[in-house]
């Protein structure tokens, strides 16, 4: 599983420089260990974190293997040669071309991530600054460095990528729209300012398959995310954010125009931010929603919700054809 821009390094974690000693790192494992420790009033997730940061660098060995997984991470971000599929790549593009696959996809349309990548790229550009000298905005460390913003773009943006990469294997019984514009009015589909900078007015990705029709939203929050009262809560969130109620809004827009239901609302977020792999929330303006790990997404949809109605009787393409002619890309 790539690290997420936003998530600390475990030398942040353990509130230590890369540089150093062995002797210095246990020290500071060993203080912060005994201060977030639940028994002694600490925080179970802090506590958790540090441990987790002590089992990625608490060894000479282990150090040594995640340091040189950072400098092949800043490499492949610049587009070195010799990059692995499974390499954790920041940058758009790669030097190896993928071998193809000549299983059936599922059809596709719209740009996942498109519009996080473009505000990462102008946000990032104009932080650093526009010298003499170029510069590659994607540098593990560069990045590491931004203001939250601009990590929380380019997070945007992988986790939309990622998403779109599981729907596409689910094969050609699936079709996908991603970043789909949701309206203002009644009969106007509208994407406004706000929204081209925050995309507030837009769901990830609308799934139409065999057990469904869904609206989905990948989230990376770079924190845990844990239910209350039928929404998500989570430190990565702004003061009153309720994602879940914003996404059924966003859905029973597109809903309301298609002349369509939706069988359930999806949050989709990286393995690390959820107890349990699948978690019902209830449901928010009538549709069933769930928080869903990232790894588990694939199997969500394939096995659908139990006893939920299929829309439209379960005419997938007349439901396809309603939305084909409704739904507006961002």
């Amino acid at each position: 599983m790539p690290e997420s821009p936003l998530e600390q390094s475990p030398y942040e974690v353990l509130g230590v420089d890369p540089s150093v000693s062995h002797d210095e790192l246990r020290r500071a494992y060993r203080r912060l260990a005994r201060e977030t420790h639940p028994d002694l009033g600490g925080a179970a997730e802090r506590f958790n974190a540090v441990q987790l940061a002590w089992e990625r660098i608490g060894t000479p060995e282990s150090r040594a293997e995640y340091d040189r997984g950072s400098s092949a991470r800043a490499a492949s971000s610049s587009g070195s040669a010799g990059t692995d599929d499974s390499e954790h790549v920041w940058t758009t593009g790669g030097t190896r071309p993928p071998q193809r696959d000549t299983r059936p996809k599922a059809r596709m349309y719209g740009h996942p991530g498109g519009r996080a990548r473009d505000r990462f790229t102008t946000l990032m550009r104009e932080w650093v600054g526009r010298g003499t000298e170029p510069v590659d905005i994607y540098d593990e460390s560069l990045v590491k460095r931004a203001p939250r913003e601009i990590r929380q773009a380019l997070a945007d943006a992988l986790a939309e990528e990622a998403t779109a990469k599981t729907v596409a294997d689910l094969g050609m019984g699936y079709t996908v729209w991603h970043g789909v514009a949701t309206d203002r009015g009644s009969d106007s589909w509208v994407v406004d300012a706000d929204a081209a900078a925050s995309d507030t007015r837009k769901i990830d990705h609308v799934i139409l398959g065999p057990n469904g029709l869904f609206a989905v939203q990948s989230e990376d929050w770079g924190a845990p995310a844990r239910p209350r009262r039928g929404d998500l809560i989570s430190e990565g969130l702004a003061k009153g954010e309720k994602p879940v109620h914003a996404l059924a809004t966003r859905a029973k827009a597109i809903a309301r125009a298609a002349r369509v239901k939706f069988t359930a609302l999806l949050i989709v977020l990286p393995d690390t931010a959820l107890d349990d792999a699948i978690t019902s929330l209830g449901r928010a303006r009538g549709v069933h929603a769930f928080a869903v790990r990232r790894s588990v997404l694939a199997h969500f949809l394939r096995t659908g919700v139990p006893d939920a109605p299929l829309p439209a009787g379960g005419d997938i393409f007349e439901v396809r054809t309603r939305l084909q002619n409704s739904i507006h890309l961002v």
